[in-house]
């Protein structure tokens, strides 16, 4: 990679005199947002086209290949924005020559990228469980052996010490969700197709994640939880005339699922943004001539591995400490009350 990137970084600020330049903002964004093609690596030309599903102001069901609105074709009435609010969406014009946003439910790279995940993490959970149907009591090996460790190490380090004897009832939720995080995270390092689309990168995505949460936290939470919310064992004054802890709490019930989210977003798009920036400088000194380009090349690319090892580090981390707060969301909302009045008349 150092001595070949180089001729490309040439080539390319050769292509950039004749036209147009290297935009480095344009080119990350391209890779870190969603997109109705799945690029492949090492070419701008050759895409994977994606199913394009969108319903227009008339009602109209309208299925086709995204080729068709590759380079800024229009087909069928419809087109991607160039700019405005929608740029990058699907748009099409009424007959009154309104821009309007269809109903679009199109496959695009992240929607594919999500059902990849999905069944790979069903094929991780199922094999293990296919090896012991099968097995029985037998140790597994190799790749199932690992997927059983981290089982192992997850339930046992967090959800049982956690939980304790509730730890049965939300340990398969808090199992997919470390599983799919994971995945999600190692398939957005790797470059080649299926991997390549930024999924915890997309706030939208820990959006659904940190909702998931919150409504499992929230609807199974005990009585005790509620009423330590509306009315928390601190002094009157705190809580009448003026609600202040029971208005500190109500905010803690959103507060709890926004960090989650933000969390996991910020740290994923941090570490893509850093690896992207890192290989445009290759071709932004392009233009300096060959032993800039030579000598940035090298640096970049040594910095770069070192960030992807970094991030296969964090990928870890990132799914274990989701994984880990909302074990913990989940066990403050499953207090019990403290019936003391009982434990006086037992002694």
């Amino acid at each position: 990679m150092a001595f070949s990137l180089p001729l490309s970084a040439s080539e390319k600020s050769g292509e950039s005199e004749g036209g147009k330049t290297f935009n480095p903002k344009e080119t990350i964004f391209e890779h870190l947002l969603d997109g109705y093609e799945w690029e492949l690596p090492f070419s701008h030309e050759h895409k994977i086209s994606l199913p394009v599903i969108v319903k227009d102001y008339k009602g109209d069901w309208k299925v086709f290949c995204s080729h068709r609105l590759a380079h800024g074709q229009e087909y069928e009435g419809f087109y991607i924005a160039q700019d405005g609010p929608n740029k990058g969406k699907i748009e099409s014009v009424d007959d009154q020559g309104n821009r309007y946003r269809p109903l679009d439910l199109s496959i695009t790279k992240n929607v594919l990228a999500l059902i990849i995940a999905a069944l790979l993490c069903g094929w991780c959970v199922f094999s293990v469980a296919h090896w012991y149907k099968k097995k029985h009591y037998k140790a597994p090996r190799k790749g199932v052996a690992a997927i059983e460790f981290l089982i192992e190490f997850i339930y046992t380090g967090v959800i049982k010490s956690t939980l304790g004897d509730k730890a049965p009832r939300f340990a398969p939720y808090l199992l997919t969700i470390f599983f799919f995080i994971l995945l999600m995270n190692l398939l957005g390092l790797i470059v080649i197709f299926p991997g390549g689309a930024n999924l915890t990168g997309n706030i939208a995505i820990t959006m659904v994640l940190a909702l998931c949460t919150f409504i499992i936290v929230n609807v199974r939470g005990t009585k005790e939880y509620w009423k330590e919310i509306f009315w928390p064992d601190v002094p009157l004054w705190l809580k009448f005339p003026i609600p202040i802890m029971p208005l500190i709490e109500v905010f803690g019930i959103f507060t709890k699922p926004a960090a989650l989210m933000v969390r996991l977003f910020a740290n994923m798009m941090g570490g893509h943004m850093i690896i992207l920036s890192l290989i445009s400088l290759i071709f932004i000194f392009g233009a300096f001539g060959a032993v800039v380009v030579g000598a940035t090349t090298v640096i970049s690319v040594l910095f770069s591995l070192f960030m992807l090892m970094i991030d296969t580090l964090v990928s870890f981390i990132q799914a274990y400490v989701f994984t880990m707060l909302s074990t913990l969301f989940i066990s403050l909302s499953q207090v019990e009350g403290h019936h003391e009045g009982k434990m006086e008349k037992t002694k």
